[in-house]
């Protein structure tokens, strides 16, 4: 298998109690579920908004 490379930038979303990244539609077709991918998270801005 080869290996695929995919950089993003997305702002953090709420979802009730919890922080989440979604995943844009467009890689649906390259992630599936039951995949084990790799995430590195990079703070690029803070908002000064803390909950």
């Amino acid at each position: 298998m080869t290996s695929k490379q995919f950089n993003i930038r997305k702002k953090i979303a709420k979802h009730g109690e919890n922080s989440i990244i979604v995943i844009p539609k467009l890689l649906q077709g390259e992630l599936r579920p039951k995949m084990i991918v790799d995430i590195q998270i990079n703070v690029v801005e803070e908002t000064g908004e803390a909950e």
